[in-house]
């Protein structure tokens, strides 16, 4: 009953991470090189401008390091979701 109940805890506390983020499939590996302390910053960019980036980094229009490669998997609704994530987050001081 005990490691039941430790899995239901766990798995309860691993949904209320999930949500407290709400961030969308694929968003959080974008902070790697775009978080709180990279040179790049996306965190309160213009949403329809980082859409934008992405589509063409995706359709390789735009020449990127590693984002040709990363966007190049994404679709236009994650490409929607991602950008409206990150338009939302509140720009790092």
């Amino acid at each position: 009953m005990r490691p039941i109940l430790t899995s239901l805890i766990l798995l309860s506390a691993g949904a209320a991470a999930a949500q407290e983020l709400e961030a969308p499939p694929g968003a959080l590996s974008c902070t790697g090189c775009h978080g709180p302390i990279s040179d790049v910053q996306i965190a309160g960019m213009d949403e329809s401008a980082l859409a934008a980036a992405l589509t063409d980094y995706r359709a390789g229009t735009r020449e990127g390091t590693v984002m040709n490669r990363l966007a190049a998997g994404l679709t236009d609704a994650e490409i929607a979701a991602i950008a409206a994530w990150f338009a939302a987050q509140e720009v790092p001081q």
